[in-house]
């Protein structure tokens, strides 16, 4: 009993300066690194951990822990500024503001898949190769015209919207700098050729920094795509002050019943956010329709 009455003594003295100090964020991520804290602990001369003691103590374990240990980067602090600031202020107000509401759509491309290949097989070699994104804007432009209300911006401050004549079509595009969205003025007026022209100028321009204001502003809808990492459905974040975005999904090979028989055929999803005070959700719905509808019949973009 006197042992253990003096073990417990000497846990009694230990206890205050054993406890570990470490803000909550330190204390996250040794827990999710696995460390206890108590091991970078010094009951002699306690103090308040931090990232540098971990980092420190991860370093110290690498010839004992391997490749395991020698994974872990260290923590870095990066400042938002400048351009990717912009963009952090921009889509927070968007989400802030707009109260989105989504819509998802499969559609058929088989058939413009179809066609997408014939003609990048038999063009001329001064024309761009034609992805989807193309006869996406193309059949964007004729969906329009039945459904004003979408190629709109909405001064939310003023309390008018504004319906556009003309699409001047924003193309979200990934730079070093962050998600940018040139604008692909008078889309209405380009066919499939020169609309692949101007996206691909406009995307090199963006990426290598060289967009002028005049190509960053004024678009009237967005479209965003992920090209094959689009994934199976997206919510994509309107583009403010548009009321609408439209974000096509990776297209894949799956089983389709037609004419009650099974057959493989090439899916791509529609996904869409759309601006709830501006559009109605049945508006939304007939409009996405509509645009699937010229999709999978692609003679009649054209006619």
């Amino acid at each position: 009993s006197a042992t253990l009455s003096q073990d417990g003594a000497s846990a009694a003295r230990a206890a205050p300066s054993d406890k570990v100090l470490a803000s909550p964020a330190v204390r996250r991520r040794a827990g999710e690194l696995g460390v206890d804290l108590r091991a970078l602990h010094d009951s002699d001369a306690p103090r308040r951990l931090s990232h540098a003691d971990l980092d420190r103590f991860l370093a110290e374990q690498q010839p004992k822990q391997g490749l395991a240990a020698a994974s872990v980067r260290p923590t870095r602090e990066i400042k938002v500024i400048g351009l990717r600031r912009k963009i952090a202020e921009q889509m927070q107000e968007a989400k802030r503001r707009i109260p989105h509401f989504s819509y998802v759509e499969e559609c058929d491309v088989t058939e413009l898949e179809a066609l997408r290949r014939h003609l990048n097989a038999t063009k001329s070699p001064d024309r761009p190769k034609l992805t989807v994104l193309p006869f996406l804007l193309r059949a964007l432009v004729r969906a329009l015209d039945k459904f004003p209300q979408i190629n709109a911006t909405f001064d939310d401050e003023a309390g008018v919207v504004t319906q556009h004549s003309p699409v001047h079509a924003g193309v979200a595009t990934q730079t070093p700098a962050g998600l940018i969205v040139p604008v692909v003025r008078d889309a209405h007026a380009l066919d499939v050729w020169t609309l692949a022209h101007e996206i691909a100028r406009l995307a090199e321009a963006a990426r290598a920094g060289k967009s002028s204001r005049g190509e960053l502003s004024g678009s009237t809808i967005t479209v965003t795509s992920l090209g094959p990492l689009g994934g199976i459905a997206t919510t994509p974040v309107i583009n403010r002050p548009e009321v609408a975005i439209i974000g096509p999904n990776k297209i894949v090979e799956r089983p389709v019943v037609r004419d009650g028989v099974i057959v493989v055929r090439k899916v791509m999803n529609l996904s869409s956010s759309f601006d709830h005070r501006v559009v109605d959700g049945y508006d939304a719905a007939a409009f996405i329709q509509d645009l699937r509808g010229l999709l999978e019949h692609p003679a009649t973009i054209f006619m």
